[in-house]
């Protein structure tokens, strides 16, 4: 994903991002590796992506004919991934990686019993093979073309799926520092501690734009209070489905362990290690 998606802020206090109303019929539940969650085929998934704009916007970036493509040889891993003329790896728009997958919130309060059931989005990559970096400003750690700008229709495309596949939430794993902060959008960490963490990165170098900060974190140039390095390590990114499941992330236990751990956590920029890798590379 790209800074520029990072513009449109939204609040979990907002109105879903995907209201009930059908989009198309009533999608019949249909089990198998040949479909797309074991329920839905290719048709269905156009659909989707039509009526939610993603086709008008492609269209608008020149990124058209599109090409699809449903790898299912590790179900219930699947590998969805959306080309741009040809199916090439120069040419990916959309490579997503997700599976079905069950999530035990025991011991967190305000989740109701027993485990729940979730769509793990476990790499998900959003491209413009058409568009190239400047020499002025590259790209974040991973990327190697600049984003599309479409990442809430993609997520309200997921959010629908979700809902339809009768899955109680979305799980992300954000693979780098920057994933989670534009993740951050929508989903919240399952554990305070590590909301209070990329609060605490965030506020601290609030004057820094994303990109700059996202390489001093993948450089291993951020200190933390002890003059260790801070490693990134990914954690579980929660989107509820069920407005009950809202519950622990509103409660007032979960926002102050946040404020607790981001005013305890302090960092800095070693930047003679930061000159170091500059001179290096």
């Amino acid at each position: 994903m790209s800074k520029d998606e990072d513009r449109d802020r939204t609040s979990w206090g907002t109105a879903p991002l995907v209201e009930d109303w059908e989009i198309f019929g009533d999608l019949a539940e249909r089990r198998g590796t040949s479909l797309f969650l074991g329920r839905f085929t290719m048709t269905e998934i156009q659909a989707v992506l039509d009526k939610k704009g993603f086709f008008k916007e492609a269209r608008k970036l020149g990124l058209w004919p599109l090409v699809f493509d449903l790898d299912s040889s590790a179900y219930p891993l699947q590998r969805l991934r959306i080309f741009y003329e040809r199916p090439d790896p120069d040419q990916i728009i959309i490579d997503l990686k997700l599976r079905e997958r069950p999530f035990d919130p025991a011991g967190l309060p305000g989740f109701p019993p027993g485990r729940l059931r979730a769509l793990a989005l476990e790499w998900l990559t959003l491209q413009n093979p058409r568009s190239a970096f400047s020499d002025a400003r590259g790209g974040l750690p991973g990327q190697q073309r600049p984003g599309l700008g479409m990442s809430r229709r993609i997520m309200d495309v997921f959010v629908f799926l979700g809902k339809r596949a009768r899955a109680d939430a979305l799980l992300a794993f954000p693979a780098y520092y920057h994933n989670a902060v534009l993740f951050s959008r929508f989903f919240r960490f399952v554990r305070p501690e590590k909301e209070g963490e990329i609060a605490a990165i965030r506020r601290t170098f609030a004057h820094m734009s994303i990109r700059q900060l996202a390489w001093i974190v993948h450089l291993g140039c951020l200190r933390t209070s002890t003059g260790a390095v801070y490693e990134w390590r990914s954690e579980e990114q929660f989107l509820p489905l069920r407005r009950d499941l809202r519950g622990w992330f509103e409660s007032r236990a979960y926002r102050e362990r946040v404020r607790e751990a981001a005013a305890k956590a302090s960092f800095r920029v070693d930047w003679e290690a930061v000159e170091a890798r500059m001179q290096s590379d």
